[in-house]
């Protein structure tokens, strides 16, 4: 009988696979007492790879089953601080306590409400398609949390829309010789007082 791939060649031991005849060159020794054609031997080589990869994993899986059984400290404390932090971003998203009541007085603080006005002005314009309301209380309660009681406040205040500006707002009032501070978008204007010296 002659060898698969040396036909001239007469064969003197046979494939322990496919059973083909195969010449001293051509058999590889896959295993001692066993011969394989080169076929057959890489077929072989890559299924001994395969289950020794197979039987690596097989193994690192059952490791990370003993591991995951085992809880130790560090585990709970991971767990926990990732609820106290979903805790806190709930809060921070959906919201937490209601804000304590406020105690300011605007009569007092006139410039107080002045800015906080003008907050709720550049809010308006964000979200308004960069418009400006047509008055102040456009902007409760959805832009400046005032109660009830005290939009009367609103009225100290001077509010302009302005075509270049987008809006003037200052005090409608101010003390003798106080500057008067006129808010825009583009920022602050300072206005002396008047002097009440003759000259």
């Amino acid at each position: 009988m002659q060898c698969k791939y040396h036909p001239k060649r007469v064969a003197e031991i046979f494939c322990a696979s496919c059973n083909s005849p195969l010449c001293k060159e051509c058999a590889e020794d896959a295993k001692p007492g066993q011969f394989y054609c080169f076929e057959c031997a890489m077929l072989y080589s890559v299924s001994e790879v395969g289950t020794s990869i197979k039987e690596k994993r097989e193994k690192g899986e059952e490791r990370k089953e003993k591991e995951k059984k085992k809880w130790g400290p560090f585990q709970y404390f991971v767990i926990v601080s990732s609820a106290l932090i979903l805790v806190m971003w709930g809060v921070i998203i959906f919201g937490g306590q209601k804000a304590p009541p406020r105690t300011i007085d605007f009569a007092k603080k006139g410039r107080v409400l002045l800015f906080m006005v003008d907050g709720a002005l550049k809010r308006y314009a964000h979200y308004e398609g960069n418009e400006y309301p047509e008055k102040l209380s456009d902007l409760v309660p959805k832009y400046l949390i005032l109660r009830k009681e005290e939009l009367f406040q609103l009225e100290e205040l001077s509010y302009q829309r302005d075509p270049k500006a987008g809006y003037r707002l200052s005090l409608a009032k101010t003390k003798t010789g106080e500057m008067n501070v006129i808010l825009t978008p583009g920022g602050i204007e300072y206005i002396q007082p008047p002097s009440s010296g003759g000259a």
